[in-house]
């Protein structure tokens, strides 16, 4: 959880009283923040030449955005205590009636498609205020915006600025100004050396770097207001004597830079002339043909019920007194007109974090007070757990493998696109679930066979004495369009044999094991569609449960070498799986020296 330190007294201030280190520790808890630590009696920093104020450090919930300063810690704590009342954000145009725009031209699809802004106006900036701000600011970085991958903000003081702005995107060697708190002009290659070896900026320069393209906010008379996500321009930088403040923020995400921006705002428009007040800002983008006001600061509407709420705090409170408890989080709530078990619940554009009753229900504890809140035993009737029939079938399989002497191994889930498809000599057919960002090489999709991870295990452990023989029983997904989540899981059993010797043998002998525990009869391949089975024979052969294995000569296996099993169940046939000898480019790949036998099946079709 993010730690956020405030002046002691300063928030002791906002709250209208002075409290001892256990009162206020007390206070954190019935809201559910925590004090981590009060510096008062500890050594402190000395900060241009005086010591640093006694501070309070404060741990935030990580989805609490809207907290991440002083003033969001200070309104919300007001709020909860009674003191203040819920802020009435309001959307104001300027005199001439005119809204400043910001137009979004088509290039920065390529690098950075989304944007949001708002203007502050006469702010009233103390050092205190000031140095909040752009905490603010280096927090949301840090947290919702995924270090400025997912989104970044510009702060700008608009009377050194002209309106309209323009969002580019142009070629680096094209883009040209002075960063912030440098008095060199610089172009976008040239900016990119000069901030390698920084140690602030220089690990965001990766998000833009390679790009061919950059990001760009310009003014009417093209002056540079920043580089997203990288800088702002030294000319229009934000002083304590600013007193309009324009905001931009871009993002590769539209839901977070939506948020970004209504939180910077909400949480400094309090230093307004005219509290809570903002000056929207249109949006004109030329990608989509979309324009919109920004901020939104409209209130999301939301239905909670009673009975709910009550019984998972154990309560049994009126809507009218939960009505009450919401307001202290800050929520507005009213008992429904047309259903006595409904509260219509408006969220404020803050918290974000709001997503299910279930949220609601955790903000209406908080207010009535977690040790308040009713003890009762969890266990008020007998019930029997049982596994999930998957999970139980795979227990079995599991059991099996292991008492035939084979070792169970617990590869990850996620592995690189090349060894799910080209390693094994197989066609990339975008069944695959790709990442969107994945951390590394190694991690871009979601596997759809376990055989990456069993060969990755052996070779990881390829010195050890041989064979070696490692199975798996876990989950593999696959793209599905079909269904809400556009993703499916399959549970798949995989085996692998490294060995001297090919172990086709001993791979043969496991599915026969496995699937005799399954209470799969063998059927001959030969006869599977004729009378003349002289083996747990019935009269209609097509009707006999059982499996059966037909040779096939696919890439991923040594030719003439590999076998596909079909299975039979209440006169429905399906392909369940494979074994086999790797093809040796396989083992190629995989830097294994001897053979590989394998083994995979599907093992959702056995329920």
């Amino acid at each position: 959880m993010p730690t956020i330190s405030v002046d002691k007294a300063e928030l002791f201030k906002a709250l209208g009283r002075e409290y001892t280190t256990d009162e206020f520790e007390e206070l954190c808890f019935e809201f559910g923040i925590e004090l981590d630590e009060d510096t008062s009696n500890s050594p402190r920093p000395i900060v241009n030449g005086k010591e640093e104020a006694p501070q309070l450090k404060i741990e935030i919930p990580a989805n609490r955005y809207d907290m991440l300063c002083f003033e969001g810690i200070a309104l919300m704590l007001q709020i909860f205590l009674g003191k203040f009342p819920l802020p009435n954000y309001k959307l104001v145009t300027p005199a001439s009636g005119e809204l400043q725009t910001l137009t979004v031209s088509k290039e920065t699809a390529e690098v950075r498609p989304y944007v949001s802004a708002a203007i502050l106006r006469n702010v009233t900036f103390t050092q205190a205020s000031y140095d909040s701000f752009i905490a603010l600011q280096d927090k949301l970085h840090a947290n919702l915006a995924r270090n400025r991958t997912l989104a970044s903000i510009g702060t700008h003081d608009l009377d050194t600025l002209q309106g309209p702005f323009t969002y580019e995107a142009l070629p680096p060697k094209d883009i040209s100004f002075i960063p912030l708190n440098q008095t060199k002009k610089l172009n976008g290659e040239e900016l990119m050396q000069f901030y390698e070896t920084d140690k602030h900026l220089g690990k965001f320069l990766h998000i833009i770097r390679d790009k061919p393209v950059y990001p760009v906010v310009y003014d009417s008379k093209r002056t540079v207001c920043s580089l997203p996500p990288i800088i702002n321009g030294e000319h229009s930088k934000i002083t304590l004597k600013s007193r309009n403040v324009f905001i931009e923020c871009t993002a590769t995400d539209k839901t977070k830079v939506e948020i970004v921006n209504n939180i910077v705002v909400s949480m400094f428009s309090q230093y307004c002339a005219e509290p809570f007040t903002i000056e929207p800002v249109k949006v004109i983008s030329e990608h989509n043909g979309e324009t919109r006001i920004t901020p939104d600061l409209t209130y999301r509407r939301f239905e909670a019920e009673v009975d709910y709420i009550n019984n998972c705090c154990g309560l049994s409170e009126t809507p009218e007194r939960l009505c009450e408890l919401l307001t202290k989080m800050c929520y507005k709530a009213t008992p429904s007109s047309t259903d006595k078990n409904i509260l219509d619940v408006s969220i404020p554009q803050t918290r974000a974090d709001v997503l299910h009753q279930c949220d609601i229900m955790e903000d209406v504890a908080v207010a009535y007070g977690f040790n308040r809140l009713p003890r009762s035993n969890p266990n008020k009737s007998a019930t029997i757990a049982k596994p999930l029939p998957i999970n139980k079938l795979g227990d079995i399989v599991r059991l099996e493998s292991a008492m035939a002497g084979w070792t169970e191994v617990m590869p990850l889930i996620l592995c690189a696109r090349d060894e799910n498809f080209s390693w094994l000599n197989r066609k990339d057919n975008n069944t695959a679930i790709t990442l969107a960002n994945p951390k590394t090489a190694e991690y871009q999709i979601v596997r759809t066979s376990l055989l990456p991870g069993l060969l990755k295990t052996i070779r990881e452990n390829k010195k050890h004495s041989l064979p070696i023989k490692v199975f798996e029983v876990s989950d593999v997904a696959f793209k599905d369009e079909t269904l809400e989540r556009k993703a499916r899981n399959e549970r798949h059993f995989a085996a692998a044999w490294y060995g001297k010797t090919s172990g086709f043998e001993m791979v043969h002998g496991l599915l026969d094991r496995v699937l005799l525990m399954l209470k799969q009869d063998f059927l001959i391949a030969a006869d599977v569609t004729s009378k003349s089975l002289d083996y747990n024979v019935s009269e209609n052969p097509t009707k006999q449960n059982g499996y059966w294995i037909e040779e096939i000569n696919e890439e991923t296996f040594f030719a003439g070498h590999a076998a596909a099993i079909w299975l039979r169940i209440d006169g429905k046939e399906a392909r369940v799986g494979e074994f086999g000898i790797l093809h040796p480019t396989v083992l190629e790949k995989f830097e294994l020296r001897y053979p590989v036998s394998t083994l995979e099946i599907n093992l959702e079709v056995f329920l």
